[in-house]
């Protein structure tokens, strides 16, 4: 078998190579470049799965970032156990074939309880006292003790949030994917595995911020060419074969669509009071939206309101497509998690979770990081409130009073859906804002890849072919 390494440079696409990515272009021009016709929804749990098993959400049941789960009347968004992808991995299939075949996946999601020979995943500590500690969590346990040993903390405040993507005291702004490249290089050097997936995601969070057309975007693009490029190189030597990929591309958005503020109006959800302010009672609710970027689930707990809940669907600014049975079977997503109904936005718009009329009313956790709680998908968390007169002042209080042991809401974050210029989850119009497969492996062809595909290349490339 070939050793061969994946890099996943999330949001790349073909119009943004050029100029200011001079080592991904090279390495394109040295092989070739492929579209991926995008998963659907183009989210980053259904095209890793997609890849990972050459199969839709139809068999391996991930029909988003989060779902609805209708046992626990729970909405539940970034689950990490590998165990809910119910369909065999490509490291799986390799091993049957050849026993000495092994894989390390390297910050790829469903990370936990898989059976790769080498796991690393972003994973908080929760003490008992409420407190929130950054962390990793690896497979085997002493690939932690190395990893940080060598490479310091994981710099957790870079992946995810208000200093995600940008420079802050914390760090610079390409952190994140710069230690995530570095535990790439560590796990090589000890490890050498057959097949390591690495998950680079430093363009996601500005092309989210300011969407692909702003200049701001085009250090962004610099700084991830350096990173990979610098893997390129570093694996090349090291006789690995390298695939560039991504998993979603990123278009300019304007216009967010409120789906749950219109069932409100129509009375179709149940609000709770919880200390005066307002949570979704999503098993009590009749029918509601769980919202993740340009897709949305809606689920139905009564069902004799399917057509009324479809018709106002169909009318709402916003909405491109509303998929019934037959569109879910035909976009390959008709699995027990998915909504009763499945609902794509146009091109220029995406869905919030929003169900509050009155800001002052809004969950406490709507004002921070807190992907667990929130019944959606938020974008708007990669934002500090622009209202907010001394933003680091605010951020440095909320620290002392975590040090000092008080108990605090680190409430920074905007509720101006308006903000986020970038997004992703329907295929795009334009193939050059589809995700693309570069390097050898890619074959040649000009007709795109299906998302389902790319297990093919990658084995072939595990391969030797």
């Amino acid at each position: 078998m070939k050793r061969t390494v994946v890099l996943n440079v999330v949001g790349l696409t073909e119009g943004l190579l050029g100029e200011h990515t001079p080592a991904l272009t090279a390495f394109r021009r040295a092989g070739s470049l492929r579209h991926i016709d995008p998963a659907f929804p183009a989210v980053t749990c259904t095209a890793q799965s997609n890849y990972l098993t050459g199969r839709t959400p139809a068999e391996h049941g991930i029909v988003a970032n989060g779902w609805y789960h209708r046992e626990l009347a729970e909405v539940q968004f970034w689950k990490q156990s590998n165990h809910v992808v119910r369909a065999p991995k490509i490291w799986d299939d390799l091993k049957a074939v050849d026993p000495q075949f092994t894989c390390a996946k390297t910050f790829w999601w469903y990370n936990m309880y898989s059976t790769a020979d080498w796991s690393v995943t972003p994973r908080p500590m929760y003490p008992a006292d409420g407190r929130k500690v950054f962390d990793i969590y690896t497979w085997p346990y002493d690939l932690r003790v190395g990893l940080k040993g060598d490479l310091g903390e994981f710099p957790f405040f870079g992946f995810w949030g208000p200093a995600a993507g940008v420079d802050s005291p914390q760090g610079k702004a390409d952190v994140t994917s710069g230690w995530i490249a570095a535990s790439a290089k560590w796990i090589e050097e000890h490890h050498s595995p057959t097949l390591q997936l690495v998950y680079l995601p430093h363009l996601d969070y500005n092309l989210q911020r300011f969407g692909p057309d702003d200049p701001r975007v085009t250090r962004d693009l610099a700084e991830i060419d350096a990173i990979a490029g610098d893997l390129i190189a570093f694996f090349g030597k090291r006789g690995a074969r390298v695939i560039v990929l991504s998993e979603y591309g990123i278009v300019p958005v304007k216009r967010p669509v409120h789906l749950n503020r219109v069932f409100r109006e129509k009375g179709w959800l149940t609000i709770k009071d919880e200390l005066g302010l307002e949570l979704l009672d999503a098993g009590n609710s009749r029918a509601f939206a769980v919202a993740d970027h340009q897709a949305a689930h809606i689920y139905l707990n009564d069902r004799t309101l399917l057509n009324a809940v479809r018709s106002e669907i169909e009318k709402t600014p916003g909405v491109a497509r509303v998929l019934d049975a037959d569109g879910k079977r035909e976009f390959g997503i008709d699995h027990e998690r998915a909504g009763d109904l499945v609902v794509l936005a146009e091109e220029d718009a995406w869905f919030t979770y929003y169900y509050w009329l009155d800001d002052r009313l809004a969950p406490d956790f709507a004002r921070c990081v807190d992907i667990h709680r929130k019944p959606g998908y938020d974008p708007v968390e990669l934002f500090l409130d622009p209202a907010i007169a001394f933003p680091k002042l605010r951020i440095a209080w909320r620290l002392l009073q975590k040090k000092l042991g008080f108990r605090m809401l680190m409430d920074v974050i905007p509720l101006d859906a308006s903000l986020v210029k970038g997004s992703h989850g329907v295929r795009p119009a334009d193939r050059r804002h589809w995700p693309v497969l570069l390097g050898p492996a890619a074959g040649a062809g000009e007709e795109p890849l299906r998302s389902t595909e790319v297990y093919g290349v990658i084995r072939s490339a595990v391969a030797g072919a």
